[in-house]
């Protein structure tokens, strides 16, 4: 199968793709696409925390020191992941444009999956893929459509984190059909970028999953979401000092170490 993945260029993404790759490059032809960044507007000035650790941290400093290394760690940097892919990663920061439905066009997906990517894909783009087009979604549907649902969802004191695997029916955000709601206990002292890289094992097993139901000549299970959930965007000023006041952390430094030691060249 050949399947085009449509990821950010942030931590996370690059995480779950770490957990993906590898497993799928056997037995399919994999493309991978990046988007920028999330949006069309700058971020609030008091999100910038949470940028840094998502992406200047790894993305900018330490991954550039990484692929200057003869010998990698047990994750990979992007420039390494191109080695399961049958081109390198790019950028596809309009896929609506002319040029970007071309770019998909032309690696004549059977699959496209959506993690984090950072655009909405219009009509044209969802008809291209043969199958179709999944999306994992880090908060539980319909009730955190949007973005930064792992931070709506710590902010209002949930008990559980949730991912959700849907496809993509159309042009609006978080509405398609569901295949599975992923869930795991919140640790109340976890930090955000702990919360959020903690979604997607098990999100990403159940891409498998869904790979492994086609490959097995059939179709997962779906059911329509019972109600339309609201939409949330970036949080504002007053939703970033509830979340400072509640005791939330954007990163642990002990958490940011350890993940970021499983990236460092090893003997």
């Amino acid at each position: 199968m050949r399947i085009t993945f449509l990821t950010n260029r942030d931590l996370a993404s690059n995480f779950a793709l770490n957990q993906l790759l590898p497993k799928l490059s056997s037995n399919h032809e994999l493309t991978v696409f990046c988007s920028d960044r999330v949006g069309s507007k700058p971020a609030a000035p008091d999100l910038a925390a949470a940028l840094f650790y998502e992406q200047t941290l790894a993305l900018e400093l330490l991954f550039p020191v990484i692929d200057m290394q003869h010998k990698h760690g047990e994750f990979l940097t992007f420039r390494r992941l191109n080695q399961f892919l049958v081109e390198p990663v790019a950028s596809l920061n309009q896929p609506n444009s002319i040029e970007g439905l071309d770019d998909l066009a032309a690696t004549e997906p059977d699959l496209v999956v959506s993690i984090r990517y950072g655009c909405i894909l219009g009509a044209e783009a969802l008809s291209i893929p043969t199958k179709g087009a999944l999306n994992l979604h880090s908060g539980r549907l319909p009730e955190y459509r949007g973005v930064m649902a792992t931070f709506r969802a710590m902010l209002a004191g949930d008990s559980k984190l949730c991912s959700t695997l849907h496809w993509i029916d159309d042009a609006t955000i978080d509405t398609g059909r569901i295949i599975s709601i992923q869930s795991h206990d919140r640790d109340p002292e976890q930090c955000y970028l702990a919360n959020v890289i903690g979604l997607y094992p098990a999100g990403c097993a159940a891409i498998l999953e869904v790979l492994d139901a086609f490959a097995a000549g059939h179709e997962p299970n779906t059911c329509l979401p019972e109600q339309t959930g609201p939409y949330y965007s970036f949080p504002d000023q007053g939703n970033l000092e509830a979340f400072t006041k509640a005791g939330h952390q954007w990163a642990n430094p002990k958490f940011v170490t350890a993940l970021l030691s499983r990236y460092l060249p090893v003997d």
